[in-house]
């Protein structure tokens, strides 16, 4: 005869695990810092040089705190060494700089910008960093469209930085922090100021908007709108080369979903050699017919003056060729050094609108030397990230994550922009590539290791993904 017993061999029901109110706390404090590193120059034009200077010393105080009180695993042996080695260049150039006055600063900014992407880097997981990139994007293309709609519905007229109205016209546009432009069909420039800024973060905006709908993540149906919103804004900022770096980022897509498919050894050998000749034959074919192709994306052959640019820049890298002139990312438009030195559009220049040309002038050969290393290592790691099975067992039909195509997607922009903008040397640029090196070698796989084991923050996306 059955009989009842009081010792049920299930585990009794309980709640759902559920996110500590410490750790929402932090993620959205990750979300903050990746917000305020994607706006550039935006809490410039906005606060002023002592209002940003303010704010960024509050972000490092408070984000060094929260780091020695949680004091996240990092396996030290296993960090960017060619990026940390860039990083220790740029310090030892204190002793030789042609311009200490603009070195200082800017090398708090490098250091304080390396710092925040380990530590971001060493708080969240994977997928947390991809949510948390996300959550930042949506903030800043938020706030540039409802800034750009604010300038056209409310304040009638273009804007000078920090909120100044005009007296009259100006010597040229580029000193607007808008132009007024969202109802014209003219160039937007959003909350940065500056309309390539603004077109490579929608890029890179649409980028992470596809892969969280790709990885099924939550609320599906307001990600393709958030998408729409940053290809409105990719499309009115009008950037010749961030159009070149979308092209770059679907021939990068296409390479990796296609290696995904090889099943016996050496089948993409053949692949390889294959891109290698289409991607060098095009990048000859886009240079030698720029006549052609910088017209029709309306822009002059000489990229709107940067050649004469990197000529002046050159002259001055030849007097310095081995260790440079000392570090100065961006240039200091005060330092006399840089002021008046080269004038575009009435303005002193801040960069040499070419990162490597950047490096050569500032840390000479031996900057770009470690630079080309660091880009070099972090590319390698990345493509492999995406192209290979997650293994780590005998298991080996394990599903690809969408999620491991973020890293070597964001470094195709950022080479594509290097090469007519400084710009991934600071801000963004240099935090995802510091953020995404240190991730892929704390974490080469999904949800292993020691740095990836806190799964209760990636509730929100469904298993299959993982």
């Amino acid at each position: 005869m059955a009989a009842h017993t009081k010792h049920p061999v299930s585990a009794p029901p309980a709640a759902p695990v559920r996110e500590k109110t410490s750790h929402l706390l932090l993620r959205g404090w990750c979300i903050f810092v990746l917000a305020m590193a994607l706006a550039g120059t935006g809490p410039i034009v906005a606060l002023g040089q002592t209002g940003s200077t303010v704010l960024g010393l509050a972000i490092v105080v408070v984000s060094g705190t929260i780091w020695a009180v949680i004091r996240p695993r990092v396996q030290w042996p296993r960090l960017p060494w060619y990026a940390l080695g860039y990083v220790a260049w740029a310090t030892l150039s204190l002793f030789w700089t042609h311009w200490i006055g603009a070195s200082v600063p800017t090398l708090a900014l490098l250091l304080v910008t390396t710092a925040h992407a380990i530590f971001v880097g060493s708080v969240l997981t994977w997928r947390e960093l991809v949510r948390a990139i996300a959550s930042a994007l949506k903030w800043i293309l938020g706030l540039s469209l409802a800034f750009e709609l604010w300038v056209s519905l409310l304040w009638g007229g273009p804007i000078l930085p920090q909120f100044v109205r005009p007296d009259g016209p100006v010597d040229d546009p580029i000193v607007y922090w808008s132009r007024d432009n969202l109802f014209d069909g003219g160039r937007i420039q959003g909350v940065f100021g500056n309309s390539n800024a603004l077109a490579y973060v929608a890029l890179l905006g649409i980028i992470v908007f596809a892969i969280r709908i790709a990885s099924r993540a939550p609320r599906r149906t307001a990600l393709i709108g958030w998408t729409a919103v940053a290809l409105f804004l990719f499309v009115r900022a009008g950037s010749a080369t961030a159009s070149v770096a979308a092209i770059a980022v679907l021939v990068v897509l296409a390479t990796v979903l296609l290696m995904r498919t090889t099943t016996r050894a050496g089948e993409r050998t053949r692949y390889y050699i294959a891109y290698a000749a289409v991607g060098i034959g095009g990048a000859l074919a886009v240079w030698l017919g720029r006549d052609v192709v910088f017209t029709a994306l309306g822009r002059s052959s000489d990229l709107t003056g940067r050649e004469s640019i990197w000529m002046q820049v050159w002259e001055r890298v030849q007097e310095h060729p081995v260790v440079g002139w000392g570090f100065s990312t961006p240039w200091i438009p005060t330092e006399p050094a840089f002021d008046g030195w080269i004038i575009d559009h009435g303005e002193t220049v801040i960069q040499a609108h070419n990162m490597w040309l950047d490096v050569a002038l500032q840390l000479g050969m031996v900057g770009v030397v470690l630079l080309a290393g660091a880009y070099l290592a972090f590319v390698w790691r990345s493509w492999f990230f995406a192209v290979d099975r997650p293994r780590w067992d005998l298991v080996a039909d394990r599903p690809y994550s969408p999620v491991t195509l973020l890293p070597t997607l964001t470094g195709a922009v950022l080479l594509v922009q290097g090469i007519a903008e400084s710009t991934p040397l600071l801000s963004w640029g240099w935090m995802f590539l510091v953020m995404f090196a240190f991730k892929i070698k704390q974490a080469p796989l999904l949800g292993r290791g020691p740095s990836e084991q806190r799964l209760v923050g990636e509730q929100g996306d469904l298993p299959a993904e993982r």
